[in-house]
């Protein structure tokens, strides 16, 4: 594992690398853009609740029939099959609650979507970088509009094949939302510019999403003590990037239910435009 030096002082606009907007309000990273007035929110998602968007959530299960996940169209697991990883269907369920967690957020922001769990992680919340990279291959192949990736990797020898995935999903129109992770630490897809990276802000407001100019990552999204689903049909509140992610996972199923042909470009553009802080809200 590596870590990431702040920028140097003359580097473009200045400061530190963000990984997180803990320490500050969203007052303090204002930007303008013009064509916000004319891109939002009620015309990129308005009405909406993603119905007809295919989301699939990579991550440690589901928990099937969960009260704030609703129903699963599919779940499936990544597993060895004659000493090579692959992925099969599976009868709903979630090893440690991480996968519920996201997958409850998911279902909050945008409830008509479709969602489909596809489990990469074991037990104790760890797993291997062979299970995320045939996790995630199997999710673009499926043409998924969006997959939400709560977890990376620090392992280097993983990164080219995740670079080409995420590319390979960015000019598919499968579009990754990908958490940064807590630390700051070197990890992947997140860093990769091909995905939507999104690290936690401290606000109480779930709707609240802030584009932050100074990356690597992209957007801000609620991430301190979310109410989120837990194990047999529970709640708690758990902090994290890692669930800050699915708040733009469903804002995207949100955008995609009402402009279902927009590229990844065109959806990470809406994204910009609408971000509190770039229209001025």
């Amino acid at each position: 594992m590596t870590t990431t030096p702040d920028a140097p002082a003359g580097s473009p606009r200045g400061g530190a690398l963000t990984w997180n907007l803990l320490d500050r309000r969203p007052s303090d990273i204002p930007v303008a853009a013009d064509g916000a007035r004319r891109v939002t929110p009620e015309w990129a998602y308005g009405g909406a609740d993603g119905g007809g968007v295919r989301v699939c959530v990579v991550d440690s299960g589901v928990e099937p029939g969960h009260p704030m996940v609703g129903e699963l169209a599919g779940s499936h697991a990544v597993v060895e099959r004659d000493g090579e990883p692959t992925v099969v269907p599976v009868e709903a369920a979630d090893i440690c609650g991480h996968g519920t967690a996201c997958a409850g957020i998911v279902r909050g922001v945008a409830p008509g979507c479709e969602l489909t769990s596809v489990r990469i992680l074991g037990g104790n919340g760890g797993g291997s970088g062979q299970a995320l990279l045939t996790g995630l291959a199997w999710a673009i192949d499926q043409g998924f509009d969006v997959v939400n990736l709560s977890l990376s990797t620090s392992r280097p020898q993983f990164n080219q094949v995740l670079r080409e995935l995420a590319d390979r999903a960015y000019f598919s129109r499968t579009v990754i939302v990908a958490s940064a992770h807590n630390a700051r630490i070197e990890s992947f897809p997140w860093r990769f510019s091909s995905v939507v990276s999104v690290g936690s802000h401290a606000e109480d407001d779930s709707g609240l999403v802030l584009y932050n100019p100074s990356p690597p990552v992209e957007f801000f999204a609620r991430g301190q003590a979310v109410p989120v689903a837990a194990l047999k049909g529970g709640t708690t509140r758990n902090t994290g990037n890692s669930f800050a992610a699915p708040h733009v996972t469903g804002l995207c199923a949100l955008i995609l239910g009402k402009h279902p042909y927009l590229t990844s470009f065109e959806l990470k553009t809406i994204l910009y435009l609408t971000a509190a802080n770039v229209r001025g809200a």
